[in-house]
């Protein structure tokens, strides 16, 4: 989760023990200089796909933009598998590119890194970047999310918007995809209840509808967790407020509360013990990883699973529509918001061993230029020498999505796409580019089928927690998630949750639940005031 320390930083923590944190500008990267043909030169630290080139200027994208800003990259790149341990190394050592591009810097990472001056602050380089400050005009909010608790402005955002509010690409996480064939098969109508669904997978598991004489049929399956992707967590919102990946909900009146201490939650345990009993859940789902389950997806035996994108589990040709929200026993229908929303903070970082700030602040605003932003993100146009995500339309001045033609998009976008700080605005679609293919199915589908039932107005922002902030949320969720992960699941298998209930909300305070809804509420309300 976000407001967590990272496994990075632990790391990086340990090498920091050992070397102390060098400001020695010593090492090979630890200047900027001129080049012989009078370029300033920046050495810029990155990552790439595995499939990508291993110098990022032979990408399309960097030789356009080394032309239009005069200034040279030497880049030092390393593949996403191995970046984190090799910048955590450079950082330890003070053996300091003059900025890190791709990042990947948690909350933790910004701030511990912002203490002992390994990093800069970029207030002043802001100024100087005014791709950025129109960004921040049309987009005020961002500014409040990239701002450190003590006003400063540490590093620079990835922001991709799909879509805003409800009709955000990120508001539901783990759709329901229920399997058409089998309902047609069977003459079943799409569920609309939480017991028509229990009757559906009833008849699922006992009606043979893959046809092979086998009762190898899986009527539900998903991947245990507190209500990520392919976590069945979207059901919970038959019974009240639902739950969502950090379990993390906003009234409409701005008050936060915790998804797993709400009475609607305990109902929903109740129901999902119901399908337990009628053995209607996947034996596996305690165990299972994504290996496992979309190994399983390939074999036509899901009834119902949940995941982002059917395309990654049952495949895009696959008989399964995303299924409605479901009333609940008393007529309760709620699809709860994810708390998701296409923003990074940690995208790019400055380094103290930088001498050349103003030719770094005109190259990092050219990442915020509409046209360049929306390369970065997926790919260029124009390559001749392998397929392209765009063509460019001249006379718009529109970047237009072309067809995949059968090609992997995250293969083909790592293969060229650069990543880094980055805006794509909503306001960009149709003006300055065209949504992705599968990005508007995916958008669609929200808009028709979960928009109409979403109750909540807010989400929970992307919060700017201090050191000490982070410090004890961090505490209290290594011991408060998997406690409420682990009562879930002995209650949907015993059903002694009504027994329980009382006892668990004391072990809920006891395990800090009251200082974690403080912290979240004085988090959420700073947010809104700035």
């Amino acid at each position: 989760m976000t407001h967590t320390k990272t496994t990075a930083w632990i790391a990086l923590s340990a090498l920091l023990a050992v070397t102390g944190c060098s400001s020695n500008n010593s090492g090979s990267n630890s200047s900027s200089d001129t080049s012989d043909s009078g370029k300033t030169t920046l050495r810029i630290m990155t990552q790439s796909n595995v499939l990508a080139p291993a110098d990022p200027n032979e990408k399309l994208i960097f030789k356009r933009l080394e032309e239009k800003t005069g200034i040279h990259i030497e880049w030092t790149n390393y593949t996403n598998d191995v970046f984190v341990e090799k910048r955590n190394l450079a950082l330890a050592t003070g053996d300091l590119p003059d900025a890190i591009f791709d990042a990947g810097l948690g909350d933790y990472d910004i701030l511990k890194l912002a203490k002992d001056g390994t990093i800069i602050s970029l207030d002043d380089l802001i100024t100087k970047m005014p791709n950025l400050q129109k960004v921040l005009e049309q987009a005020p909010q961002y500014r409040a999310m990239m701002t450190a608790p003590d006003g400063h402005i540490y590093s620079l955002p990835w922001i991709e918007e799909l879509g805003a509010g409800k009709e955000s690409i990120h508001a539901v996480n783990n759709i329901p995809w229920i399997n058409k064939g089998w309902l047609d098969k069977l003459g079943l109508a799409m569920p609309t209840s939480t017991e028509e669904l229990k009757q559906v997978l009833i008849a699922f598991k006992t009606k043979d509808p893959n046809g092979n004489g086998v009762a190898d049929e899986i009527p539900l399956s998903f991947i245990n967790t507190n209500g990520g992707n392919e976590d069945l967590g979207f059901l919970f919102g038959s019974f009240g407020a639902g739950i969502n990946w950090d379990l993390t909900l906003v009234s409409d009146d701005g008050k936060v509360s915790f998804a797993a201490s709400e009475a609607g939650y305990k109902e929903g345990v109740k129901y999902l013990h119901e399908l337990y009993q009628e053995n209607l859940i996947d034996n596996e789902y305690v165990t299972q990883d994504w290996n496992t389950f979309i190994a399983k997806g390939k074999e036509d035996v899901y009834g119902l699973y949940f995941t982002w994108d059917k395309a990654n589990v049952t495949g895009m040709d696959s008989n399964f529509e995303p299924m409605p929200a479901l009333a609940g026993p008393d007529g309760t229908k709620n699809v709860t918001r994810s708390n998701g929303m296409g923003f990074d903070r940690g995208r790019l970082v400055v380094t103290n061993a930088n001498e050349h700030l103003e030719e770094t602040a005109k190259w990092l605003d050219h990442m915020y230029e509409p046209l360049q932003s929306v390369q970065n993100n997926w790919g260029t146009y124009g390559d001749e020498s392998q397929q392209n995500i765009f063509e460019f339309d001249e006379a718009a001045q529109m970047l237009k999505h072309l067809p995949l033609d059968g090609a992997a998009p995250g293969e083909l976008r790592g293969k060229t796409s650069v990543g880094g700080p980055l805006a794509i605005l909503d306001s960009y679609y149709g003006k300055v580019t065209t949504k992705p293919d599968d990005a508007a199915w995916r958008m669609d589908i929200l808009k028709k089928t979960y928009v109409p039932d979403m109750k909540a107005e807010n989400i929970y922002p992307k919060v700017f927690f201090s050191l000490e902030e982070l410090d004890r949320l961090s505490a209290i969720e290594t011991d408060l998630m998997p406690y409420v992960l682990r009562m879930r699941t002995e209650w949907m298998q015993n059903g002694k949750v009504e027994e329980e209930w009382d006892g668990y909300l004391k072990e809920l305070d006891r395990l800090g639940l009251q200082d974690w809804l403080s912290i979240k509420q004085a988090g959420y309300d700073r947010n809104a005031s700035q």
